[in-house]
């Protein structure tokens, strides 16, 4: 579904990514874990098309998105949604806009329809009822839950999760965990997920992928990992699994 090649991102000179290579099979969960500033956000919005790299491939469901047109480039991001660290939310919207933001200004869907599907998307992550709250009455779990209804409205194949338990209560943390699971499987979606969460990446991972020094250094199921890594950080992701 994802394949990335000796990717290579510079800011000001300074090396971000460094030869990235990545592959994302249809239906997978990745995780990726490394140290802070590793460049891990990066890696999402670059696939995305956000960031522009100097050097390497992107090529997702066939298509090298850094050699086709801005009009092919924006078909293949709506087969992606993504689920900011902070939510994203546009305060000024109440929930039901914020979640069919993207139907009202990319297709001729009518109010009603898209009304409809905000609300059968809204009780897949448990939100239902919420429609005309604002974003200032929601709890941090439930932005967390809207931004997830935002990023599944327009039916994406692909989910990017930027730090989706950042800022959350522990309790909170395991039912966002369990929504992104369940998610998973409802929707048959292939996931990549970036995070210092160690319960979220035992509890969803199909594969864990190590970012640092700009370069994917390992990856692999907990069981592989577990086996063969020497990487404490990796170690203490895989071990982590064992107490869930």
């Amino acid at each position: 579904m994802i394949l990335v090649k000796n990717l290579k991102v510079v800011f000001e000179e300074k090396i971000v990514l460094n030869g990235i290579n990545l592959k994302v099979e249809k239906g997978e969960s990745i995780v990726i874990v490394g140290p802070s500033g590793c460049g891990k956000t990066v890696l999402l919005k670059t696939i995305l098309g956000l960031i522009p790299p100097i050097d390497g491939e992107i090529i997702i469901d066939g298509e090298d998105i850094l050699k086709i047109s801005e009009e092919q480039r924006i078909k293949i991001r709506r087969k992606i949604g993504m689920v900011f660290q902070n939510s994203a939310l546009f305060d000024s919207l109440n929930v039901w806009e914020n979640v069919g933001f993207f139907l009202s200004t990319h297709s001729t869907i009518s109010e009603e329809k898209i009304k409809e599907k905000v609300s059968n998307v809204l009780k897949s992550v448990g939100m239902e009822g919420s429609e005309y709250l604002m974003p200032e009455e929601l709890s941090g779990g439930m932005k967390k839950r809207v931004s997830i209804a935002r990023a599944l409205i327009g039916n994406p194949a692909i989910l990017f999760y930027d730090e989706p338990t950042t800022g959350l209560d522990p309790i909170t943390s395991i039912s966002i965990t369990n929504l992104i699971k369940e998610i998973h499987k409802m929707f048959l979606t292939t996931d990549i997920t970036v995070t210092h969460d160690v319960k979220l990446a035992s509890k969803i991972a199909d594969k864990i992928a190590l970012l640092d020094n700009g370069k994917i250094t390992e990856i692999g199921t907990f069981k592989e990992l577990k086996q063969t890594s020497k990487n404490p950080l990796i170690k203490s992701y895989v071990e982590a699994s064992e107490f869930q």
